[in-house]
């Protein structure tokens, strides 16, 4: 809950403005005090009547308002707040924000607040590729704004790629996770693997499997927030970089298991990334030809059990080593015997049957298992997923009673 919070949202110009309404109606539900500044650009997509009528506080838009200055100064609104979230964050106001410009009052109180940001991006994918766009977050990244999303998906201009503004329960649930955890990992170190890896064939073919990386990329995320300093060893995805994350992209489970050793001692381990089981044993130097006998004698060789390797109990062993089974049949029975043989200390399951959308999509059910029992989660958002995993794990390793 956040009950009594104090969030201040900045609302700008972007089509995504709309989900801004549903966001003031659940932080409400959840007992926050909601004050909205709305930007010039984002009075165009939604009125300060709609969003005074749901936040039940008055809409400062206007900076050289002296009504709106003699009842509540910009200085004292962006002061007063517990979180500043931005959403939707358009490329616009992420790049005034990178710059330290104080154009409008929704920027000006941005740059006078010294209260944790958390922005929500919402733009085309290509706004949101831009080299000056990914260096900007870089900075801001750097200044210790945080981030949700974007998410990839159906944008407005009839076009899919990544750029979505996260869905308000998504950034409910970062929100909740800010307040309820900020902090708790502070002084672990964890290492998330993510995404599939590709095992060449020759130059141009590969083994490879259908993961997206969007819950591995998600945990790394989580675990930031809550003060993890957090290395993600990332397979081949086309999702953004976590934002407060170390990143290290490879393609192979070689090159994967490399990263995360190089990436210990972590008193955390989470092997969230479909790695292939078998590489072919030699790759060819150039492309393999039709030659009219049939297809090629491929050889395979087994790639290292990344899970197994760091959970090997030694001096480096991270304290906490979580795997994932992803199984399409028998479920826990396959992650119950997947703990055993691999030696970790959980298993995170789920089902990716074809049917579930699960690779891919952006909901997740999992069954979390642990020495001796079976937690059944609801189906859940990754980024739901990704919130209440790391919170478990602070919950393992940093219990509240010893805070």
């Amino acid at each position: 809950m956040l009950t009594g919070k104090q969030i201040l949202l900045v609302i700008s110009g972007g089509i995504a403005a709309y989900k801004s309404l549903i966001l003031i109606r659940r932080l409400r539900e959840r007992g926050a005090v909601v004050r909205c500044v709305l930007s010039k650009g984002g009075a165009q997509f939604v009125t300060p009547l709609s969003v005074s009528a749901l936040s039940h506080e008055k809409v400062y838009g206007d900076i050289f308002s002296l009504t709106d200055e003699a009842e509540m100064g910009h200085l004292r609104l962006s002061q007063e707040a517990d979180l500043v979230v931005v959403a939707p964050a358009t490329a616009d106001i992420l790049a005034k924000m990178a710059s330290g410009l104080a154009d409008e009052l929704a920027t000006t109180v941005l740059l006078a607040s010294d209260a944790p940001i958390l922005v929500a991006p919402a733009m085309n994918h290509r706004m949101w590729q831009h080299p000056a766009t990914q260096s900007n977050m870089v900075l801001l990244a750097r200044r210790g704004v945080r981030r949700i999303g974007p998410e990839a998906g159906s944008l407005a201009e009839d076009e899919s790629g990544v750029g979505r503004m996260a869905e308000p329960e998504d950034i409910v649930a970062a929100i909740e996770a800010h307040f309820a955890g900020a902090g708790r990992l502070a002084d672990f170190r964890a290492v998330v693997t993510s995404g599939p890896t590709f095992e060449a064939i020759d130059p141009v073919r590969f083994i490879g499997n259908r993961s997206s990386g969007k819950q591995g990329h998600a945990i790394a995320a989580a675990l930031a927030n809550l003060g993890a300093e957090t290395t993600l060893v990332s397979g081949p995805t086309a999702l953004p970089d976590p934002a407060g994350v170390s990143v290290v992209h490879i393609e192979s489970a070689r090159e994967m298991l490399a990263a995360c050793e190089a990436a210990l001692p972590a008193d955390i381990a989470v092997c969230a990334a479909a790695v292939s089981d078998w590489r072919a044993a030699t790759a060819a130097e150039q492309k393999m030809k039709k030659d009219g006998n049939g297809p090629p004698d491929l050889q395979l060789a087994e790639n290292p059990d990344i899970l197994a390797t760091l959970a090997v109990d030694s001096n480096r062993r991270p304290r906490l080593v979580v795997g994932f089974a992803a199984e399409t049949e028998n479920v826990i029975a396959h992650a119950q015997a997947k703990r055993d043989r691999k030696g970790c200390d959980w298993i995170v399951a789920n089902d990716v049957a074809p049917a579930t959308g699960t690779f891919g999509g952006d909901s997740n059910t999992v069954h979390l298992v642990t020495p001796g029992a079976v937690e059944d989660w609801p189906r859940m958002t990754k980024q739901q997923v990704a919130d209440a995993l790391a919170a478990r794990i602070a919950d393992e390793l940093r219990p509240r009673a010893a805070e």
